[in-house]
């Protein structure tokens, strides 16, 4: 009996011991992927806390639990509202990391307490939308019965559906809304903001402070075949850069949105595995280095952070939108762009029309085609300029049809030809194999009957 108590209170210390390594360990040297989890929880707490004006409660439990890693559900956060500051961590102790809100220009993680360079800038307040005009010039709406009837269906609207918007010849035929979410909710377009900072992008062409054919675009790049690089290659993902966009483990594409304070560096910093403009290789770190050239092409600070308001937001009326600044201040135009679905669809709008709206060309001429043109190394799955194409899986798609595509279920189809958007805006991840494409294929055939 006393060898059995002697070897349980052995067994008990050894469990102590190892359990206070342990938490020595997570507190002193985490590992990566407890510190991205806890990077994405602040990120999206603070986002949608500060943003989109929803329950940090909700968020966590939901939004934060979309990709279904086990040690999310872990995670806990504390809501800063005077410092306006979200920190989590797992279980409130291990791995922490910290996300900042600025007014203006959103929220970053600021790991390590990296200093944050973007700060607030001036955001016009927002004026009220006449409620007797048809929208985009007002508030009001006149639906189409066939349409709504549709957007009734909740397996065309998908899993997870919290907005659905269709724009007919320039005006809003169809919308519906999910229960806690409202024509007035800034909402997550993920990847869909590649297309908006290559809009962005096109404004300086267009102003000719850029070129598609511009080289030699990082101090990095000189003196090595990184310098052929293209912002035309850039925009096609055809850049032969190195870059992991695999979201299930600590790849570049997390370790760049949730461990790097200066995203553009790090992308640019990755060697070339390819030629440029030989391969084809999606990639999220593409999009932060375009940020970058145009916000330093204006001269960076407050000035680039203004810039899209100035260009682009404001003129199109998108008063909800907002694109958010990594700790370096570049925009992180792969990924964080918020704005209501009604305000996604005058972006859509814009491209639907051209790059022209109210009469007046916002984009290049021949800018909007590139993005329904395939470029030489995706098997016509990808754009010459940051979007994406129907491919060979939808051959009754229209020729000119393209689409806004981002993460967990974010779809903006635009159909020049039948001057029609739809914008679907959800947390449908990728395991529900929800395909837009059915939704958009019945709208076609209602607002295109006789």
């Amino acid at each position: 009996m006393r060898l059995f108590v002697r070897f349980v209170k052995i067994l008990c210390g050894v469990i102590v011991v190892g359990l206070v390594g342990l938490g020595i360990w997570l507190h002193t040297s985490p590992p990566e992927l407890l510190r991205v989890g806890s990077g994405y929880s602040a990120k999206m707490v603070c986002s949608n806390v500060f943003l989109a004006g929803r329950d940090s409660g909700e968020v966590l439990a939901i939004d934060v639990q979309a990709p279904g890693h086990p040690l999310l559900r872990l995670m806990r956060v504390s809501v800063d509202r005077t410092e306006k500051r979200v920190h989590a961590a797992l279980l409130g102790i291990f791995a922490g990391n910290d996300a900042v809100y600025r007014e203006g220009s959103g929220c970053a993680v600021v790991p390590d307490g990296t200093p944050v360079a973007a700060v607030g800038i001036p955001v016009p307040a927002v004026t009220s939308v006449d409620p007797s005009k048809l929208w985009p010039e007002g508030g009001k709406v006149e639906s189409d019965p066939s349409v709504g009837r549709i957007l009734s269906d909740a397996d065309l609207a998908g899993p997870g559906m919290r907005a659905v918007v269709v724009v007919k010849r320039g005006r809003i035929v169809g919308e519906t809304y999910s229960t806690g979410f409202s024509k007035d909710t800034p909402l997550l377009g993920w990847s869909m903001t590649k297309t908006v900072n290559a809009a962005i992008l096109g404004t300086l062409i267009r102003g000719g402070k850029l070129s598609l054919d511009d080289r030699g675009l990082f101090p990095q790049w000189q003196g090595n075949q990184r310098g052929d690089i293209r912002i035309a290659d850039l925009a096609a993902m055809e850049s032969g850069l190195a870059f992991n966009e695999n979201y299930g483990a600590v790849a570049d594409v997390t370790r760049m949105l949730y461990l790097e304070p200066d995203m553009a560096s790090f992308a640019a910093d990755q060697p070339l595995e390819a030629d440029p403009g030989s391969r084809f290789s999606y990639s999220s770190g593409t999009a932060v280095m375009l940020s970058k050239i145009w916000m330093d092409k204006i001269g960076g600070g407050a000035a680039a952070l203004s810039y899209p308001r100035a260009a682009l937001f404001g003129p199109l009326g998108m008063q909800s939108a907002v694109m958010e600044a990594d700790a370096a201040g570049t925009f992180v135009g792969s990924s964080y762009m918020y704005a209501t679905a009604r305000d996604w669809a005058r972006m859509g709008l814009l491209l639907a029309h051209d790059g022209v709206w109210n009469g007046s060309r916002m984009l290049p001429e021949g800018f909007v085609e590139l993005m329904h043109q395939p470029n030489a190394t995706s098997n016509g799955r990808y754009s010459k300029m940051q979007s994406w194409l129907p491919g060979k899986n939808n051959p009754d798609m229209p020729a000119d049809a393209f689409f806004l595509q981002g993460h967990d279920g974010q779809t903006i189809t635009v159909i020049p030809s039948l001057d029609l958007v739809v914008v679907r805006l959800g947390l449908t991840p990728s395991w529900n194999r929800y395909d837009p494409t059915r939704l958009v294929a019945e709208v076609v055939k209602a607002t295109t009957a006789p």
